[in-house]
């Protein structure tokens, strides 16, 4: 499988680009098809992108002209036979999740339920692919997206961007990218309203005060984060006995917690994390 990042316009018409926009640039790029392609291999959405297993990604040497650069995806001997193609399977997987992926980060509505209906069946067979695992996937990309955009926005020496698949198949993935699209990526606003949110902890982290709930009201788990003032032992304590508790049992009555916060809302109204001021055992 080979993917292409391609910046057009100011410098990047003679091959020239911001020397560390280029490297973030790049940087965003690797780990977007690494988290990606790992949730194709085995059905779950990791963090670290050195933390992808199963396959290798190489960059050939740089295109002459625009400022190309390519991604060469190997994968490696367990999903290698009758897999390494765009038209494969795995390759037909991987293009269409990057592609919703790109697009919905970027302020294109995607229905995910469509994308899946289309890919590979043995994708649903010990770890399927779902809607609320590519939503995940979103989260976890928002920030390598927005460096993609870092040599249009940043040093200015691109005015676009566009990502593409190489090979008989190829063809764009995702919209253009633009200092609009970047925009939307970088937007998110805080609800001045507070919310209370029921649900049950599935992680928390003592050191960075964030963590993850299952939104009943969302249907989803979504990242939440505690408030200064929120940093208490009691607040702390509820929330890692519900993840205690769910952990015993996942979405067992006692692991419900209630959280008061305020949402943190995408530019096209989705949920995208909580800002948490209580929380209460819910009973």
């Amino acid at each position: 499988m080979e993917f292409e990042l391609t910046f057009d316009g100011g410098m990047a018409e003679k091959g020239l680009i911001e020397f560390y926009d280029a490297a973030k640039a790049l940087s965003g790029f690797q780990r977007s098809l690494a988290l990606t392609t790992h949730l194709v291999l085995h059905g779950e959405v990791i963090v670290q992108a050195p933390s992808a297993s199963g396959f290798e990604i190489f960059i050939p040497p740089f295109i002459e002209g625009s400022w190309k650069s390519r991604a060469k995806i190997v994968l490696g001997a367990t999903f290698a036979v009758g897999a390494v193609g765009m038209d494969s399977p795995i390759g037909h997987m991987v293009t269409s999740i990057y592609d919703a992926v790109l697009s919905n980060t970027m302020g294109f509505h995607v229905d995910y339920n469509k994308t899946l209906q289309e890919l590979y069946s043995e994708s649903q067979k010990d770890k399927p692919i779902t809607p609320e695992k590519i939503d995940s996937l979103c989260e976890k990309l928002e920030a390598s997206i927005a460096d993609m955009h870092r040599p249009i926005v940043i040093s200015q020496s691109a005015n676009r961007a566009q990502l593409s698949r190489c090979g008989p198949f190829k063809g764009d993935i995702g919209p253009l990218m633009s200092p609009l699209t970047y925009e939307y990526v970088k937007q998110t606003t805080r609800d001045k309203d507070i919310s209370t949110i029921v649900g049950h902890v599935s992680s928390y982290n003592i050191n960075t005060y964030k963590g993850r709930i299952f939104s009943l009201e969302e249907n989803r788990p979504i990242p939440f984060e505690l408030d200064e003032g929120a940093r208490t032992k009691k607040i702390v304590g509820i929330l890692t006995n519900s993840q205690h508790l769910n952990g015993q049992e996942e979405f067992c009555a006692n692991s419900l917690v209630e959280l008061t916060c305020n949402k943190m809302i995408s530019a096209n109204g989705k949920v995208k994390r909580y800002m948490v001021q209580n929380a209460e055992a819910f009973i």
